[in-house]
């Protein structure tokens, strides 16, 4: 009885060669190549272009965190940056906590659409 199934399994394998088996994972290929230009890629800019703002910032720039507080930098280490949100209220953030210059937040913006 054992034979049956054995015989009948050993004869549905078959070796696959050529352009088939490369077939198969084309697929899987072409899901990477969309993952890899729809997610990772920007994410990658955006990260180089916050690393590349985060070491030109100086002493007297307005910055805004990603908590959402305004402020002025007084002082800078090489982790940690003090900011003066009022006169004399000074507080210590960590450097990878600033989401950008405040001028971007005030910047406006053109759109075609406020033009109708």
């Amino acid at each position: 009885m054992f034979d049956l199934f054995i015989s009948s399994a050993s004869a549905q394998t078959t070796q696959t060669d050529g352009p088939q088996g490369l077939a198969q994972f084309l697929p899987f290929v072409v899901i990477f190549g969309i993952f890899y230009f729809l997610m990772i890629r920007p994410q990658k800019k955006k990260l180089q272009e916050e690393q590349a703002m985060l070491t030109t910032l100086g002493k007297g720039d307005e910055i805004y965190t990603k908590s959402g507080i305004l402020g002025t930098i007084t002082g800078m280490t090489e982790k940690v940056v003090t900011l003066e949100v009022s006169e004399g209220i000074k507080f210590k953030v960590l450097r990878s906590q600033i989401g950008g210059l405040a001028s971007k937040i005030f910047a406006k913006e053109t759109s075609k659409e406020g033009k109708k």
